[in-house]
This record gives C-alpha cells, sequence and structure tokens, in this order.
C-alpha cells in the first residue's frame, strides 16, 4: 500500500517550525550560566531556548530525507519489473540507516534540554515555597518556562512523528533500535506533559475549616497538543502526608476510587480549564473551595495536629495522540486548624517547611536541624517581609543567643525552634518570635520601619547602652519583652541617673493608645536612643511626631457632653502611694513655703546625695502640703531634725544647719 507523502511541518496540533524560528533571541557573548539564591546552577532561559531552536532546526535538516525516502519505498513496492530490485532495496536501506542516526542523535540533543528545563521548573516552584515566607518572587518568570516547555513539546511531537513514519518504511522483520527510540520518545512526550502541569498559585499554607480560600492549576503546553479544544475537567482532594507519599511511589497511576481516598471534604473542588489565547495560559481556577471535614491520622509521641502536613491534590485525565494521560500535582503543604489559637505552631510547621525543603523529595520529608545561618535568612525573610524592615546584625545575634541558650552548635533543632520553652518561661521561641511578629505588623508597623524601636535587645544590655549614652538623662529605647508574649518595654535613665524599665504593653494597650500617644504623654523620655552603632539619638518629637494622633478636637462630642482624653502616667519611683510623673500634673496652687523650709543649696550639702535632694526639694516645692508623700518627707525630716544637737538650742533651722543623709529619708519615705 502506498505511503502518503511525509511532511514534517505539518504534524496537526505543533507549532510550525518557521513560527519558532521567527521568534529567535539574539545571544550574544558572555551569557551563560548564573546563579540563583539557592546556590545552585541556573542557566538563563533565552539560552535554554536558543539551544532547543538550535536543535530543532538541526533535526527539521533530516524532513527533506526522511520524505524521500517515504517516497522511494513507496515507489519500490509499486513498481514491477524493477531492472535491478536488490541496489535499490540497499540504497533504501543505507537511506534509513542514516535516517534512524540522525533520529537518534536528535533525541541524545532533546533529552538534556528537558531535563534542563523541568530543573528550572523546579527551581520555579521551590522559589514559590520561599515566596510563601515571604521573599522575593519572579512570578513572571513562568512564561518564559512555558515558552520553553511549548518549544520543547513541539520538538518532541514532530520527532515522535518523525520515528514513527520512519517505522512505516517497512524493510526488516525486526528493528529494535527504532523500537527502543520510540518508546523512549514517547515517554519522554509523556514526562514533558506530566511535569507541565503545576499549581501556579497556591491555596493558603494554613488553612481553616469552613473558610473559602482559592487556588489554580496552570498546563504550561500552552495550545501544544490541541487539548485546549477538548479541555478536561480538574478535581481536587486533600490528601494528608502518607497519603501523598504513597501516591507518588507509584508514580502517575491512578485509579477509579482515587476520589474516595481524600482525607476531607471540600466543596467547588472541581473546574473545567481555559484558554487564553491573548497570552496563551492553559488554567484552572478554584476560586471559591471551602474545607468541611478533615479526617486525621493518629499522633504519635509529641505530635499535635499542628504538625500534621496535609497536600491538595488536583488532578486529571485527558487523550494524548493515541494514548490516554492522567497528569496530578500537589500543592505546597498545608496545616488545617479549627481555631485561631492554634495559628502561631502551624506557621512554624510552614515556615520550617518552606525554608528547608528539598527541591526534589518525598511528601513531606523535611530536616529536624539545621544550620544558624540557614535559619537566620529564614527568620530574616518572615520577620522582614511582615513589618517591612529587616533584623539588623545586632537582633539577628540576640535571637542566636536566645536559641543557643547555654549550648553552643552550629546547628539549631526543630525542638528547639518550636517545641521546647525558653529557660524560665511556659512559651517556646517561635511562640515569643511570631507573637513579636503579630504586634509590630498590627501595631508598630510604621515606627519599625522609621528604626524607632530597638526591639531585639536584652535587659542587661539595653541598661549599658543607655547608661553609656551621651544624652544621659531623658534618654531611652524600646525593646520587645523577653517575659510576656507580644509586649513591648521602654527602658529610659530616669532623673537620678539609673535605668527604669517600665512594664510591657501589647496589643490590648494599643488599641486603646497607640505606642506614639503613649510615649508623647511621658515627659521624661526626650532623646530616642539609636537603634544601630551607626545611627544618633533623635529628640523625642522629631523621631516619633509622624506618628502622633491628633488631640485637638476636631470631632465635636455629642451635646450634652464634655470630652475626654486618654493619657498614660507612670507610677512615680519616689514612693507607691499613688504619685505620678512623665504626664502634665495639674496646676494646683501652692501655699507659700516658708523660707526655713527650703532644702538648701544641693552643692552646698556634704552629703553623696544631693541629687536624692534636689529630686526631693522640686517634689515638695511643686506639690500641695495635703499630699500624703509631701506629708510624709516632711515629717520624716522633721523626725531626723528631732534627734539633731542642734534641735535642742535653737527654735529656727535650715536645711543647712542640719547632717541629714537624703538616701536615708529616701529609704524611709519608700
Amino acid at each position: 500500500m502506498p505511503l502518503s507523502p511525509y511532511n514534517m511541518n505539518n504534524p496537526s496540533g505543533y507549532m510550525d517550525p518557521s513560527e519558532m524560528m521567527a521568534v529567535q533571541p539574539a545571544v550574544g557573548a558572555g551569557l551563560g550560566v548564573i546563579h540563583n539564591a539557592l546556590g545552585t546552577a541556573k542557566v538563563e532561559l533565552f539560552e535554554i531556548e536558543h539551544q532547543i531552536l538550535q536543535y530543532f532546526n538541526e533535526f527539521s535538516a533530516c524532513g527533506n530525507s526522511l520524505k524521500m525516502l517515504v517516497q522511494n519505498y513507496s515507489y519500490m513496492l509499486n513498481s514491477t519489473g524493477s531492472p535491478n530490485p536488490e541496489e535499490a532495496f540497499k540504497c533504501l536501506m543505507t537511506e534509513k540507516a542514516a535516517i534512524v542516526t540522525a533520529l537518534c542523535r536528535s533525541y541524545i540533543c532533546y533529552e538534556p534540554l528537558q531535563e534542563l528545563i523541568i530543573s528550572e521548573l523546579n527551581n520555579w516552584r521551590r522559589q514559590q515555597a520561599l515566596a510563601g515566607n515571604g521573599a522575593p518572587f519572579q512570578e513572571s518568570t513562568l512564561d518564559q518556562i512555558q515558552r520553553c516547555f511549548e518549544l520543547l513539546e513541539s520538538f518532541i511531537g514532530h520527532l515522535l512523528a518523525a520515528v514513527k513514519e520512519t517505522l512505516r518504511v517497512h524493510l526488516v522483520n525486526d528493528e529494535p533500535e527504532l523500537n527502543n527510540l520510540l518508546e523512549r520518545v514517547r515517554g519522554a512526550q509523556k514526562n514533558l506533559v506530566c511535569a507541565a502541569f503545576i499549581v501556579d498559585k497556591q491555596p493558603p499554607q494554613v488553612m481553616k475549616t469552613n473558610t473559602r480560600f482559592a487556588a489554580s492549576v496552570r498546563w504550561l503546553i500552552g495550545s501544544q497538543l490541541g487539548i485546549h479544544n477538548n479541555p478536561p475537567t480538574i478535581e481536587c482532594i486533600i490528601m494528608s502526608e502518607n497519603q501523598a507519599n504513597r501516591f507518588v511511589t507509584r508514580g502517575t497511576q491512578m485509579d477509579s476510587t482515587l476520589a474516595g481516598q481524600s482525607s476531607g471534604e471540600i466543596q467547588n473542588c472541581s473546574s473545567t480549564m481555559e484558554y487564553q489565547q491573548n497570552n496563551h495560559i492553559f488554567s484552572a481556577s478554584f476560586r471559591n473551595m471551602q474545607l468541611k471535614k478533615i479526617k486525621r491520622a493518629e499522633k504519635k509521641g509529641t505530635e499535635s495536629v499542628m504538625d500534621e502536613k496535609f497536600a491538595l491534590f488536583f488532578y486529571a485525565t485527558t487523550t494524548v495522540n493515541d494514548y490516554q494521560i492522567r497528569v496530578w500535582t500537589l500543592s505546597l503543604p498545608v496545616v488545617v486548624i479549627v481555631h485561631g489559637n492554634q495559628e502561631p505552631q502551624s506557621w512554624a510547621t510552614i515556615t520550617w517547611d518552606n525554608a528547608f525543603a528539598d527541591i526534589v523529595r518525598e511528601p513531606f520529608a523535611i530536616t529536624d536541624r539545621v544550620t544558624w545561618a540557614q535559619l537566620s535568612v529564614a527568620l530574616n525573610t518572615k520577620f522582614g517581609s511582615s513589618t517591612q524592615r529587616a533584623l539588623t546584625r545586632d537582633n539577628l545575634d540576640f535571637l542566636f543567643e536566645k536559641l543557643q541558650r547555654d549550648e553552643r552548635s552550629d546547628y539549631i533543632t526543630w525542638n528547639q525552634f518550636c517545641k521546647e520553652p525558653l529557660p524560665d518561661r511556659n512559651f517556646t521561641f517561635w511562640e515569643w518570635f511570631f507573637a513579636i511578629m503579630k504586634l509590630t505588623k498590627d501595631h508598630l508597623m510604621g515606627m519599625w520601619k522609621a528604626s524607632c524601636i530597638m526591639g531585639f535587645i536584652n535587659k542587661a544590655k539595653a541598661q549599658d547602652d543607655l547608661m553609656r549614652s551621651a544624652t544621659g538623662i531623658g534618654t531611652f529605647l524600646l525593646r520587645f519583652s523577653d517575659s510576656e508574649l507580644g509586649g513591648v518595654t521602654i527602658a529610659y535613665v530616669n532623673e537620678y541617673g539609673s535605668v527604669t524599665m517600665l512594664s510591657p504593653w501589647t496589643a490590648r494597650d494599643f488599641q486603646i493608645l497607640n505606642l506614639a500617644d503613649r510615649i508623647r504623654d511621658l515627659h521624661m523620655l526626650r532623646w530616642l536612643h539609636p537603634s544601630d552603632t551607626n545611627g544618633v539619638p533623635q529628640e523625642r518629637d522629631r523621631a516619633f511626631g509622624e506618628f502622633y494622633s491628633a488631640r485637638d478636637g476636631t470631632n465635636e462630642p455629642k451635646a450634652g457632653y464634655v470630652r475626654s482624653t486618654l493619657h498614660v502616667q507612670v507610677r512615680n519611683a519616689i514612693g507607691d502611694n499613688g504619685s505620678i510623673i512623665g504626664t502634665p500634673q495639674h496646676p494646683i496652687p501652692s501655699p507659700p513655703q516658708d523660707s526655713s523650709m527650703s532644702m538648701g543649696n544641693p552643692e552646698d550639702s556634704d552629703s553623696d546625695d544631693s541629687c536624692v535632694l534636689d529630686a526631693i526639694e522640686r517634689y515638695v516645692a511643686d506639690t500641695s502640703p495635703d499630699d500624703p508623700v509631701s506629708r510624709e518627707i516632711i515629717a520624716t525630716i522633721m523626725s531626723a531634725t528631732c534627734k539633731s544637737p542642734l534641735s535642742a538650742s535653737s527654735g529656727d533651722f535650715a536645711m543647712a544647719d542640719f547632717d541629714v543623709n537624703f538616701a536615708d529619708v529616701y529609704k524611709q519615705i519608700i
């Protein structure tokens, strides 16, 4: 039977080579291998595209030879009485052998290109996982990767058609080399088509039941193979880690009971693929999914539901050329929760997995220890993306000390990260870190971005830095609390030259009055200590002024009401009887003071406590005589006076007449 003339340039559904060559980019010298953030070699995508086009062009050159072989074979079958049939047969054998050699060489050139572009796609998916922790992510790179997939699909499609056509030139009974090539080409095409099916928009990785969420899948073959003309429906189920692991080991073998293997119930879990002609995107969107129920595995040891990983499993069945193919893909791991208080630990599981998973792995194998260099990058990425300012070297050193505790190792374990409580605390490192991150994001972001908050510094170093500050009394800094989750505290140099630590404020406090307004109310705060060693102190209002709230009464109260405002007051360190400092005092006029009650000149005192004397004098002078603390000060002084020999011989007294140790007076008062 005569064969139809072979036309390599027109197999149904494939890109025309002329179209491929028309988009060939210009490639100059010096372009080659670059390195991505993971440290693995990454060949520029346009370089891969150029190589695909180059090898395809070389393969296309054998098209005329194959066409001639088919014509000669057809002529031999239809001719009668050929003068030299043996010679004609030998010529055909020679021609066919040359074509088989060319086809094998083309496949040898093609195979590493497919491996390379699949590796590039895996790198993209790894970057997608890191983006789940907040790392920068060039999502648009996927369009370039798709372009390479389309070129490869066109290449392998033409190669497959050429191998089939060559097999139709049947000159001998057994052609193992050509049959083997056919199987390899078919397998390569199948692998390419399956690898091109991915999750391009990931679902939320901490997934709450009965909460709507979205995701989408994309098939990077575009319009190749003509599948878009009869687009398949994509189904979605949720798989546990064990289910996903078992399925991956079986490869692409799926059966009709797959839907019954779901570990939960998902609503709106199917979507038909759509092809967008303008950008060649072939995708299916799941815009309104909702996880109604979840089936959990038995827990082992100290495992909790927040440690358990699931994944969405997307799959479809379609026909490619003359064989059926099933495609599937898994989302990034997700943790399923039912209550908001499970969120912090769930994010520990996801953050660790996103940061340290291998590019290719069994679901969802992960190391249980990493170096501090690795973890510091993950923490910095997570915190910086959430709060819009990266951690400083000092911040990271502080976090390292907190994680290491008394141990000295280059590695941080999963248990240290989020399982073991911090020393003398009832919470873990991750719970403490996550609470600070949430507080900063929700209430402190502007001030954190402006470097007004030092944050990660321990109490001892904060005291030391403040005591060394050139600006002295009134210098302050803001640090995150070590003892309270999601707390921030102010440390400042008080009027006695020592450091005072205010009780931490949390999100509940900032819902009432924001941090900047609280700082504005505390008049003893004058100079903001720089948050890094290269900075200089800033005057308080210059540093925080842009974050103050308006208190000009622009919103008039309702008729019949008088406006009130909230102000922060700090208990005075001098006593515990209700006295306050740091806010404007109500101007209550004091009666004229007897000059004999003058506290004297502190510089005339031979006591080492002249600064305490000065403080007591100012307090008595500015306070009503009815104030209980003022009365106690005077009573204490009078008591000390009565014990002096001078008091027996003189009815009048002045501070200079008394040899009174005011430190003792102060101790008696408090």
